[in-house]
């Protein structure tokens, strides 16, 4: 084992840490166990075999001025992993996601002249904002490997190598729960509503959104009674959220690990997310949701400024039309929060709507034959080998 290929793998936020964790098992399947990890990843990244160089606690910030108090830390981090990259000599440097990190890691292996091959997976969305990152994309690795269709001509007019991969939430297993058992684990009988909140995963978004979601959740039970909330949440933000819940005015599951998390999507007659990839696991569960953000009023404005898109969902970017209620900024109210929430919960054209969309956008997520992951793999391991050449 000793002799098998080093691949230092990093990302910086948990929604780069499932893809990162799908990336190593497809790696590990296609190689026999043939294969060496090293890196920075999250819990389920650890559950494939990482020893993480920092916890991503550290490194999961959102918003154009929130990152500004962690910036001399984030900073440090970078040189760090670049100094374990030089010393351990990896066979390739893959990056997920998280390109306001990751992408330093990759400026400064550069800048030191490091000769390794340098694959980041997940673009950055250059087609919402920022066309010209594309261009420093280009300059700083080796490969992309693209979730959608419409993303590699960004990049491939700059001379960047990108392959299309798919998107491995088609492979997460988000819409096998367990509805049934979950709510016989937990005691919530088969006719109590039942809600799913998805507060984020950092914990700038736990701070920003819980309040809302509470505020939600006690409009909602007035009129509901027995109502039932369940709380599926990751390492980063789990203990806060805890904290934050014991007071809640009805009865609140918390929960972790990604078979807990499917049951309990399975469970739910509807669902309260921040925005981000969690909403395409719900959407793959078929669970009717809707998804809410805050920032700071300054990144908020400084975001709408540059970005050219409708949408922030990428259900309704894919489709180009509103399936998923977007609930942002000043739009982000208790009161908002609740009336969308009843309607998913009660109109049931509603819901077969928002269903209906989810298959629509889901289908272009696959992209061709096998699995993502396993395409991804493919394209880490041929890169590895003319590495080696």
């Amino acid at each position: 084992m000793t002799d098998a290929p080093l691949v230092f793998i990093v990302t910086g936020e948990p929604s780069g840490d499932l893809l990162g964790a799908r990336l190593m098992q497809a790696l590990r399947e296609a190689t026999g166990g043939q294969v060496r990890f090293a890196g920075i990843g999250g819990e389920s990244m650890q559950e494939q075999g990482l020893d993480s160089l920092h916890d991503l606690s550290d490194l999961a910030v959102m918003g154009f001025l929130e990152v500004l108090p962690k910036a001399r830390r984030i900073l440090g981090i970078v040189r760090e992993t670049v100094d374990m990259i030089e010393r351990l000599k990896p066979d390739i440097l893959v990056t997920v996601d998280s390109w306001g990190f990751t992408g330093r890691v990759h400026a400064a292996v550069r800048k030191r002249g490091l000769r390794l091959p340098k694959v980041h997976y997940v673009a950055p969305m250059v087609w919402a904002w920022k066309e010209k990152r594309a261009k420093s994309v280009a300059e700083r690795v080796d490969h992309l490997m693209c979730l959608l269709p419409n993303e590699p001509p960004y990049f491939e007019k700059h001379g960047l190598a990108c392959t299309h991969v798919g998107h491995s939430i088609i492979e997460s297993g988000a819409g096998q729960g367990d509805g049934t058992a979950f709510r016989t684990a937990h005691g919530i009988p088969a006719e109590v509503p039942l809600i799913c909140v998805l507060p984020g995963s950092r914990r700038v978004e736990v701070t920003r959104l819980l309040p809302v979601f509470r505020g939600a959740v006690e409009r909602l039970a007035r009129e509901r009674p027995g109502l039932c909330v369940t709380i599926p949440t990751v390492a980063t933000v789990a203990d806060a959220v805890a904290a934050a819940v014991a007071e809640w005015p009805v009865p609140v599951v918390v929960v972790r690990g990604q078979r807990s998390r499917y049951d309990a999507f399975a469970a739910a007659d509807a669902a309260m997310a921040a925005s981000g990839t969690v909403a395409l696991e719900l959407a793959m569960a078929g669970l009717p949701h809707l998804v809410a953000y805050r920032v700071s009023a300054l990144s908020a404005w400084l975001f709408r400024r540059f970005v050219t898109v409708r949408f922030v969902n990428l259900v309704n970017l894919t489709l180009d039309r509103a399936v998923v209620p977007e609930l942002l900024q000043e739009d982000c109210t208790a009161d908002r929060v609740a009336a969308e929430t009843a309607r998913l919960m009660d109109d049931r054209a509603a819901r077969e709507a928002q269903r209906e969309g989810f298959a629509e956008a889901l289908a272009a997520f696959r992209g061709g034959s096998g699995s993502p992951s396993g395409r991804a793999a493919a394209v880490v391991l041929d890169l590895m080998a003319r590495g080696r050449a």
